[in-house]
């Protein structure tokens, strides 16, 4: 019913959705590699923990920055132009890599990376904002943003093979190369929807059914932040993103600590937990969905399906005191799966609240808060098992963070108060 629906609108739109699927997960792909090759690189080069400590902190910091100034870029050039610039400069550094020997060298790559992946998701988020209606957002942000999910899964699988076979270097040089592939399709098929000639005019009226907006002047960072619902999504990712940085960077330290497990055995864990968590995105965004179809307020849905997820993430609070290892792989990818389907919505309840030449600063600023925590909590867990050697408090930690974060959304975000005009 529901295909036969979109045939009849027509389906262009989501050949958009596919293109921003394909760019998140080469995104994950390319900040993954260094990860991968770390233990190898490691004894090559004689790093010690401090030197990559330096190295991933590079680009964390870069990440966090990009994420502060290119969604205010995105807005002032357009989609088109500024993904087209951030995914050639993160395709390059990661190339890069392949050529640095030194720590200094390894760490201006990575900065390099994470300035151009910064803009990732507030690009995505924009392009959904200008190609999809409100009720069908939170479906199509979570359908792209299945890609990280696919990309951790395809890493350990895919650069091992590569690193083996032809060596460290080219398992750089070929994902990075990846990004030129993905830009030749993106140079031919995106466009303003009201610009787009491949565009059959009944799927335009229906993605333009909200309505056009009146032409407004740049939004500048003080008539952003001067509103309460930045105050509220950015406290929201202040609390949130770092337990999936968490999961990114600590999870096969806990295995191994834990359970034994090592590089021999920990594919299979990782790409369950990878999987399962890929539902998440594609459920959270639907349920929302189908609750606006239903007449429900848009960020009224939002809120009630974070609200959801984050009871789904409580009982990892139990995994550091489990003792069969599958056990504790389904708590945490239960709390994954919960990750992906808050943040379908998060990022959406941007687009439902701010006029879409706001929506990627919004998106780079809340990432910015989330980048922040990323670092701090990091720093925080690293001491947490320096001084108690358990993982519970961590886990104690991740439990109630998304709760945490609706309780912010709740206060600081009206159900029926949108910003139509900048400033106002």
């Amino acid at each position: 019913m529901i295909a036969a629906k979109t045939d009849k609108i027509g389906n262009y739109r989501w050949r958009i959705i596919i293109l921003l699927f394909f760019a998140s997960t080469i995104n994950y792909i390319d900040r993954q590699v260094l990860g991968i090759l770390a233990p190898d690189l490691q004894d090559q080069f004689n790093w010690s923990e401090a030197d990559y400590g330096f190295i991933i902190t590079a680009f964390q910091f870069a990440y966090a920055i990009g994420l502060l100034t290119t969604g205010t870029i995105l807005d002032r050039i357009g989609t088109k132009r500024g993904f087209s610039i951030a995914i050639i400069v993160w395709s390059i550094a990661g190339m890069a890599h392949a050529a640095a020997r030194s720590v200094f060298s390894f760490a201006v790559s990575r900065f390099a990376l994470g300035i151009g992946e910064s803009a990732n998701f507030p690009a995505s988020v924009k392009s959904v904002a200008e190609w999809f209606p409100k009720k069908e957002r939170a479906l199509a942000t979570g359908i792209f943003n299945t890609g990280p999910n696919l990309g951790a899964i395809v890493t350990p699988l895919l650069i091992p093979f590569i690193a083996l076979n032809w060596g460290w270097e080219w398992a750089f040089i070929s994902t990075g190369a990846l990004g030129f592939v993905w830009l030749f399709f993106w140079l031919i098929s995106y466009n303003r929807p009201e610009n787009e000639k491949k565009l059959g005019e009944k799927e335009r009226e229906f993605i333009l059914q909200d309505g056009e907006e009146p032409i407004q002047e740049r939004v500048s960072w003080k008539e952003i932040i001067r509103h309460r619902q930045t105050l509220g999504i950015s406290l929201a990712r202040f609390v949130t993103d770092p337990i999936w940085w968490f999961f990114l960077y600590w999870l096969p330290k806990f295995l191994n600590t834990n359970y034994g497990i090592d590089l021999t055995n920990i594919g299979l864990p990782l790409i369950t937990i990878y999987i399962i968590s890929m539902g998440g995105s594609v459920l959270g965004g639907w349920i929302s969905s189908r609750l606006i179809e239903k007449g429900k307020n848009p960020v009224k849905a939002r809120k009630f399906t974070i609200f959801i997820m984050a009871l789904l993430v409580v009982p990892i609070y139990f995994v550091s005191g489990i003792s069969s290892m599958w056990l504790a792989v389904l708590f945490i990818s239960m709390a994954a799966f919960a990750h992906q389907g808050y943040a379908a919505n998060i990022f959406t309840i941007v687009s439902d609240i701010y006029p879409k030449n706001a929506v990627a600063s919004v998106v780079g600023l809340s990432g910015f808060a989330g980048a922040i925590g990323g670092v701090l909590f990091s720093m925080a867990v690293g001491l947490i098992l320096e001084f108690t050697g358990s993982y519970h408090v961590v886990f104690a930690i991740a439990s109630i963070a998304y709760l945490v974060c609706w309780l912010a959304l709740k206060a600081l975000v009206p159900d029926y108060e949108t910003i139509k005009k900048s400033g106002k």
